[in-house]
C-alpha cells in the first residue's frame, strides 16, 4: 500500500512539474509576440511614413518638371524675341547704312535697344531748336524706318555740351525742346502713334566724352533716338519726360548707351 502510494505520488510530482514547464513556455512565447507585435507596429509606421515621403517626392518631381517646362518655355520666348529684336534692328540698321556711311548716323545695339547717334549739326543750327531742312530730310528716313515696329517705344533724348547758350534759354530747355520737336516731327511726318513717343532733356549731364576740347564738346552736342521694348522702357530709372506732345508730361525712363 505504502509502496502504492509512493508511486502515485511521484507521478503527481511529475505531472505538476510537466504544468509548470508549460506554463513558463507560454508566458515566454507571449512576451515574444508581444515583442514582435511591437516590431509590427513600428515597421508599419516606418511603412506608412515611406509611403506618405513617396507620395510627396512624387509631387515635388511632378512640379519640379513643371516649373522646367515652364521655364523652358520662357527661355524658348526670350531666345525668340531676342532673335526677332536683332532682325529688326537688322533691318534698321540695313535702311539706314546710306547715313550711316555718309557720317549723319551712328548706330549702336545693346540687348533689346538699338540706338541711332545723330550730331546735333545735322538736325540743327547752333543754340536752335529747329530743325533744319536737311535734317529733315534725315530724321525722315529715321522716322520711316523706326515707324515698321509698332510694338517698340521710341525714346528721343537730346544732349548738349557744357558750355551755356547766350540768352534766356539754357542748356536744360535747349535739350528738351530739341528732343521735343524731334518727337513732334516723329509724329507729324512719319505718323508714327503718339503714344509710342518719348521726349527727354539730358542737358550737359550725359556726355560721352570730355568737354575740355571742341571736339569733344562736338560729340556732346547730340540727338539719341532709341528704339527699345516696353517692358526695357518701363524699368528703366525714372525722369520727367513728355509723351508726343509736350502738354502732356508723364514720368518715364532714362538710359545711357554708347
Amino acid at each position: 500500500m505504502l509502496r502504492a502510494l509512493k508511486t502515485a505520488g511521484v507521478i503527481l510530482l511529475a505531472a505538476g512539474f510537466a504544468g509548470c514547464v508549460s506554463t513558463g513556455k507560454f508566458n515566454k512565447l507571449k512576451a515574444e509576440n508581444s515583442v514582435l507585435e511591437k516590431e509590427r507596429s513600428t515597421l508599419q509606421s516606418q511603412t506608412d511614413q515611406l509611403n506618405q515621403d513617396n507620395t510627396k517626392l512624387k509631387s515635388d518631381i511632378e512640379r519640379m518638371q513643371a516649373d522646367t517646362q515652364v521655364l523652358m518655355a520662357q527661355r524658348d520666348s526670350l531666345m525668340k524675341t531676342h532673335e526677332e529684336a536683332v532682325t529688326q534692328y537688322d533691318a534698321v540698321v540695313n535702311q539706314l547704312s546710306k547715313e550711316v556711311d555718309n557720317g549723319n548716323l551712328q548706330i549702336s545695339q545693346y540687348k533689346n535697344m538699338l540706338t541711332v547717334n545723330v550730331a546735333e549739326k545735322i538736325f540743327f543750327a547752333s543754340g536752335s531748336t529747329v530743325i533744319k531742312k536737311s535734317g529733315q530730310d534725315v530724321l525722315l528716313q529715321v522716322g520711316n524706318a523706326l515707324a515698321q515696329y509698332p510694338d517698340k517705344i521710341i525714346r528721343v533724348v537730346g544732349h548738349t555740351d557744357n558750355v551755356p547758350i547766350r540768352g534766356a534759354m539754357t542748356n536744360w530747355e535747349l535739350s528738351a525742346m530739341r528732343a521735343t520737336n524731334v518727337v513732334r516731327f516723329l509724329q507729324d511726318k512719319c505718323k508714327i502713334d503718339p503714344q509710342r513717343l518719348v521726349a527727354a532733356g539730358r542737358s550737359e549731364y550725359q556726355p560721352v566724352a570730355a568737354n575740355d576740347s571742341p571736339e569733344g564738346r562736338q560729340k556732346n552736342r547730340r540727338i539719341e533716338i532709341m528704339l527699345l521694348d516696353k517692358s526695357l522702357a518701363e524699368t528703366i530709372g525714372q525722369e520727367t519726360a513728355v509723351h508726343g506732345a509736350p502738354e502732356t508730361p508723364a514720368p518715364q525712363s532714362d538710359t545711357t548707351t554708347h
